[in-house]
């Protein structure tokens, strides 16, 4: 996939295709995803809940079911493909190449472990050290992310902790083999606003300090556009748009981005609607065979209902809309407020 970006992508992923069964029939939850990831880049996947940007993370690091799940494509990661490889191999990946903070730290994390052992097992799985050193690397991830007790939560289960104090044991975890691509599946999730804040804020950092790419799946758009270089929009299991975080929020080019962009609260006179997007996304059992958003799309026409591709556009931006160069769409800010 060319992108306009100097380098071998860190993660290339084409055609990636995720199918579940659920006893009676055969479900396709995304179809044909792909997009690459720089080194040390920071890319955000947003989208309503649904459209399989979860399921997509998952599917990298072989996380679906095993009996209920198929995956097909490519995902190259420093050239191997993730997708089929055999599970001694891919544990060999993640954890230590790969890191992934989950959705919910309390489920994620096992209630029956300390916080510390559970850390020193992602350790010594790949590094051959002992338990006392194990352990001395455990606080020093817990200290690395914030964490003023280091030695008290390294010994803490996960119940006596805070939901700040538990993302961050995570994301300790996610990091302490310094992996060079760190998944972050929603990880503002139920946090108050000002421990959001510090979480990203905490990944920032870590980021740049250790240059490590990250894949960040939210729905939150305003954490997209702190956080991250470039922005790619999924929509019932399809890659609608891929851009530049600046371009997009000023111009998208599908009306799906702009849709969600619109939908964003802001400062503004008193009485003014909100903006929505109408409709639902559709099921996985009743996709649509041509664009997936022409039902809920104010500028749908006829031949919106053959199959769309996912149209490089530039050197840097692609979209799936056969009519972007048609339409001029709005966006979160305008032109002159991108400039301020």
């Amino acid at each position: 996939m060319r992108d306009g970006r100097d380098g071998a992508p860190l993660l290339t992923v084409e055609k990636l295709c995720v199918h579940f069964n659920n006893g009676r029939q055969d479900v396709q939850a995304t179809r044909d995803i792909a997009f690459s990831v720089q080194p040390g880049e920071r890319v955000g996947i947003v989208g309503e809940s649904g459209c399989g940007k979860t399921v997509t993370g998952l599917s990298l690091l072989g996380l679906l079911p095993r009996h209920t799940s198929r995956v097909t494509g490519t995902a190259l990661f420093e050239g191997q493909n993730l997708i089929g490889l055999a599970p001694d191999r891919l544990r060999q990946i993640r954890g230590r190449k790969i890191g992934m903070i989950f959705q919910e730290p309390m489920s994620a994390l096992d209630p029956v472990f300390t916080i510390g052992s559970q850390i020193g097992e992602t350790i010594r799985t790949h590094f051959a050290v002992g338990k006392k050193e194990a352990r001395q690397r455990a606080i020093a991830a817990l200290d690395s992310v914030g964490i003023s007790s280091p030695e008290r939560v390294h010994d803490s289960y996960p119940h006596q902790l805070s939901g700040g104090m538990r993302q961050r044991a995570m994301i300790a975890i996610a990091l302490v083999c310094e992996p060079r691509l760190l998944i972050a599946d929603e990880p503002t999730t139920a946090l108050d606003v000002t421990i959001q804040a510090q979480i990203i804020d905490l990944l920032m950092n870590l980021s740049t300090r250790s240059g490590t790419a990250l894949l960040f799946i939210t729905h939150d758009l305003g954490v997209i556009a702190e956080t991250c270089t470039r922005m790619i929009t999924m929509y019932a299991g399809e890659v609608v748009e891929d851009a530049p975080v600046d371009t997009a929020l000023v111009r998208p080019l599908h009306p799906y981005t702009s849709g969600l962009l619109r939908s964003l609260p802001r400062l503004s006179a008193p009485g003014t609607k909100l903006h929505s997007i109408p409709g639902r996304v559709p099921s996985p059992q009743a996709m649509p065979d041509g664009c997936r958003f022409e039902e809920r799309c104010p500028h749908a026409l006829p031949d919106c209902r053959r199959h769309q591709v996912l149209d490089q556009v530039g050197p840097d931006r692609r979209v799936r809309c056969f009519r972007h160069d048609a339409l001029t769409l709005p966006g979160a800010l305008t032109e002159q407020e991108a400039l301020v």
